[in-house]
Protein backbone atom coordinates (compact mmCIF):
# COMPACT_ATOMS: atom_id res chain seq x y z
CA UNK A 1 0.00 0.00 0.00
CA UNK A 2 3.00 2.09 0.81
CA UNK A 3 4.43 1.73 -1.75
CA UNK A 4 1.63 3.18 -4.51
CA UNK A 5 1.39 6.27 -2.57
CA UNK A 6 5.20 6.92 -3.33
CA UNK A 7 4.61 5.86 -6.45
CA UNK A 8 1.69 8.35 -7.15
CA UNK A 9 3.93 11.05 -5.04
CA UNK A 10 6.49 10.45 -7.45
CA UNK A 11 4.24 10.88 -10.69
CA UNK A 12 2.87 13.70 -9.47
CA UNK A 13 6.41 15.48 -8.41
CA UNK A 14 8.08 14.06 -12.53
CA UNK A 15 4.85 15.11 -14.36
CA UNK A 16 3.59 18.04 -12.64
CA UNK A 17 5.68 19.80 -10.33
CA UNK A 18 9.28 19.72 -11.59
CA UNK A 19 7.92 20.65 -15.35
CA UNK A 20 6.52 23.87 -13.50
CA UNK A 21 9.23 25.02 -11.40
CA UNK A 22 11.70 24.42 -14.62
CA UNK A 23 8.97 27.05 -16.23
CA UNK A 24 9.08 29.65 -14.00
CA UNK A 25 12.51 29.47 -13.65
CA UNK A 26 13.09 30.46 -17.24
CA UNK A 27 10.41 33.21 -16.93
CA UNK A 28 12.01 34.27 -14.20
CA UNK A 29 15.30 34.67 -16.15
CA UNK A 30 13.45 36.05 -19.19
CA UNK A 31 12.01 38.69 -16.61
CA UNK A 32 15.63 39.78 -15.23
CA UNK A 33 16.83 39.77 -19.06
CA UNK A 34 14.76 42.34 -20.09
CA UNK A 35 15.89 46.00 -21.55
CA UNK A 36 15.26 49.19 -22.92
CA UNK A 37 14.53 48.70 -26.78
CA UNK A 38 13.61 44.38 -26.48
CA UNK A 39 10.78 43.85 -28.60
CA UNK A 40 8.17 41.30 -26.35
CA UNK A 41 4.65 40.06 -26.19
CA UNK A 42 2.42 40.47 -23.64
CA UNK A 43 0.45 37.69 -21.67
CA UNK A 44 -2.47 39.51 -23.16
CA UNK A 45 -1.00 39.36 -26.76
CA UNK A 46 -0.07 42.72 -27.32
CA UNK A 47 3.52 43.35 -28.91
CA UNK A 48 5.28 46.30 -27.93
CA UNK A 49 9.13 47.61 -27.32
CA UNK A 50 10.12 48.18 -24.26
CA UNK A 51 11.09 52.48 -23.80
CA UNK A 52 11.83 51.75 -20.01
CA UNK A 53 12.44 49.49 -17.10
CA UNK A 54 12.34 49.32 -13.35
CA UNK A 55 12.65 46.84 -10.45
CA UNK A 56 8.68 45.88 -11.02
CA UNK A 57 7.16 47.31 -14.22
CA UNK A 58 8.12 48.52 -17.92
CA UNK A 59 7.31 50.93 -20.15
CA UNK A 60 5.83 49.67 -23.38
CA UNK A 61 5.44 51.50 -26.65
CA UNK A 62 2.69 50.11 -28.68
CA UNK A 63 2.28 52.68 -31.08
CA UNK A 64 4.75 55.72 -31.58
CA UNK A 65 3.65 58.04 -29.03
CA UNK A 66 1.69 55.67 -26.93
CA UNK A 67 3.04 54.05 -24.21
CA UNK A 68 1.99 51.96 -21.10
CA UNK A 69 2.87 50.68 -18.31
CA UNK A 70 3.03 46.65 -17.30
CA UNK A 71 4.06 44.52 -14.80
CA UNK A 72 7.15 42.68 -15.96
CA UNK A 73 5.45 39.18 -14.92
CA UNK A 74 3.03 39.91 -17.49
CA UNK A 75 5.74 39.47 -20.45
CA UNK A 76 5.40 36.34 -21.94
CA UNK A 77 8.26 36.57 -24.08
CA UNK A 78 10.76 38.32 -26.55
CA UNK A 79 10.02 38.44 -30.41
CA UNK A 80 11.98 39.11 -32.99
CA UNK A 81 10.70 41.37 -35.64
CA UNK A 82 11.71 41.10 -39.00
CA UNK A 83 11.41 43.08 -41.90
CA UNK A 84 8.47 42.58 -44.64
CA UNK A 85 10.06 41.35 -47.31
CA UNK A 86 10.23 42.72 -51.04
CA UNK A 87 7.41 41.32 -52.36
CA UNK A 88 4.94 42.08 -49.79
CA UNK A 89 6.22 45.53 -49.92
CA UNK A 90 5.78 46.06 -54.11
CA UNK A 91 2.27 43.82 -53.90
CA UNK A 92 1.08 46.90 -51.17
CA UNK A 93 2.32 49.11 -53.58
CA UNK A 94 0.48 47.69 -56.47
CA UNK A 95 -2.59 48.28 -55.06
Amino acid sequence: MAFYLVAMGAIVYFLIIRPQRQQQKEHEGLVTSLKTGDDVILQSGLFGKIAAVTDRDVMLEISKGVKVRVLKSSVQGKVTVEAPKADEAAKKEEK
